[in-house]
């Protein structure tokens, strides 16, 4: 894309970013008035912008263009630096393409604009004019992902004979080594994770899922435990039914990996399982793959 010039507005936003980032997000300070939350889970940011009206100047009904005119463009800088600090990756928020200038500010523009927002409203005493919004991140993560044509999915020499499976669940819910690094720690979510298996052999990246990715499609749903221990013969909920079909190959992960750890690590064992098979190997392309994480990493509050 080609680049253009920033804007005020971009400028202001990036400012804001800078020092969204280097906060924990629940202790991020954003334009006042803005509450909500992050779901992995659903893939969307929930939130509520609230902005106070000037006492003597914005009165419905004659100030009502006045008022709608003010609380989008605070709305407007309100999301941006939500959208500029989702994780891309283990090392990449959206924040840092602008930065390096391989996306342009007018693309932040754009997803703010298809954020889906509610009719405005006032409160009883017409002080605060206040409306309620969604970000889907499946369709942000559409937008970066990057590739005309999936990768192929390495294919082994010698594979094993494996059964065939519906889907692909990794167990990452407790804290796990970090690979490269002393300690442990939680799986994080972000838009698109790698999988590795303990010989550090990639297995699984966006570039090998299938070209072409709609608003609806996510390479990887996370859920929490409870959605693995379901009645019935899969012992599924349905939402992960959907992902994973039936017969899902599970997995436990053995450490995570990234310099946010976002990328499970698995055994080699359950790698050759995975690419031994082509019903297997093209669960990853149709991104049939669900990641088991701890319910706080689920919900990020804001």
């Amino acid at each position: 894309m080609p680049g253009i010039l920033f804007t005020e507005r971009n400028m202001a936003a990036l400012l804001v970013f800078a020092a969204f980032l280097a906060a924990p997000l629940g202790a991020r300070e954003l334009k006042s008035g803005v509450t909500g939350s992050l779901d992995w889970e659903r893939m969307r940011i929930d939130a509520e912008l609230s902005v106070n009206l000037d006492e003597d100047v914005i009165r419905p009904p004659s100030g009502r263009t006045q008022a709608e005119e003010k609380l989008f463009s605070e709305y407007f800088d309100s999301v941006q630096p939500l959208i500029l600090s989702i994780r891309l990756d283990s090392s990449t928020v959206i924040g840092d393409l602008i930065n390096s200038g391989e996306i342009p500010p007018s693309l932040i523009d754009a997803l703010t604009l298809r954020a889906e927002r509610k009719p405005p409203k006032y409160s009883l005493d017409f002080r605060t004019i206040s409306s309620s919004f969604t970000i889907d991140l499946k369709d942000i993560a559409s937008r970066f992902a990057g590739h005309g044509e999936s990768a192929r999915i390495a294919h082994l020499v010698n594979p094993a004979p494996v059964a065939e499976y519906t889907g692909i669940i990794i167990i990452a819910e407790d804290e796990l080594p970090v690979h490269g690094r002393k300690g442990s720690a939680a799986l994080t979510p972000c838009l698109f994770p790698k999988i590795w298996d303990t010989g550090m052999n990639l297995i699984y990246d966006r570039g090998m899922t299938r070209p072409g990715w709609e608003a609806g499609f996510s390479m990887v749903h996370y859920t929490g435990a409870e959605n693995i221990f379901k009645g019935g013969p899969s012992g599924l909920s349905e939402s992960l039914r959907q992902v994973v079909g039936d017969k899902p190959l599970r997995i436990i992960a053995r450490g995570v990996f990234g310099i946010n750890p976002t990328d499970p690590v698995i055994d080699r064992e359950d790698a050759v399982t995975i690419l031994s098979s082509e019903v297997n190997r093209r669960l990853l392309n149709e991104g049939r793959v669900a990641f088991i994480v701890r319910q706080d990493a689920l919900g990020e509050q804001f």
